[in-house]
């Protein structure tokens, strides 16, 4: 699997904005986009044109790959499952990637980030319905439980996440138990209570040509 392996305060600089990609520091003053809100590179600061319809569709899926951390081969996997389905195929997409269980562990703040939450996943941490899950991409679907093993609840990274919970508190469509570390998926989410800055037109424009 491919890495990216340069600051990635960098995607958030690139899109132009915060992408909250490393946990409690986005929140800060130390946050890089906060100094440097412009693109990165020699040019990131001189004005541009008004950018090409092919342009904003481009940005807006790579946005949205960086957000949730998923590569070209599935994220367009992603997209030909959402075509399929009945609905609005953008909504659809989101709809998918929201159930992903590294980004139902961040939003259940029991990791500071999506990065971070695929590493407690892959390492064994949590439980889906009582059995242990180490697929960051598993999906989940209303009724799951998810929940932190017994052995890990004392985990400095877990435990220090919580602290975001104020800040970023889980969406109304999951129901979170901060003292036993545990959440319930009540609904699947609608496009309303998925309030991330994203057009998802573009996506659906961009992989239709």
């Amino acid at each position: 699997m491919a890495r990216y392996r340069e600051s990635v305060c960098r995607h958030c600089r690139r899109e132009g904005i915060k992408l909250f990609l490393k946990s409690e520091r986005c929140y800060t003053e130390k946050c890089a986009f906060e100094k440097r809100s412009y693109a990165p590179g020699q040019h990131g600061q001189s004005r541009r044109s008004k950018p090409s319809d092919y342009r904003m569709q481009l940005r807006e899926k790579q946005k949205v790959k960086r957000i949730y951390g998923v590569l070209e081969r599935q994220f367009r996997k992603y997209f030909q499952i959402a075509d399929r389905e009945k609905g609005i195929t953008g909504e659809n997409l989101l709809n998918i990637l929201e159930r992903r269980l590294d980004n139902i562990v961040y939003r259940l703040n029991f990791a500071g980030s999506r990065k971070q939450a695929r590493q407690l996943i892959t390492h064994g941490h949590f439980m889906v319905n009582g059995k242990k899950v180490d697929i960051p991409s598993f999906l989940v679907k209303k009724g799951d439980a998810i929940e932190v093993k017994e052995k890990s609840k004392n985990l400095s990274a877990i435990l220090s996440s919580l602290e975001l919970v104020k800040k970023n508190p889980p969406p109304s469509w999951l129901i979170s138990n901060i003292d036993k570390l545990e959440g319930r998926i009540a609904a699947m989410p609608n496009r309303a209570e998925i309030q991330l800055p994203i057009n998802e037109k573009f996506i659906v424009e961009i992989y239709s040509k």
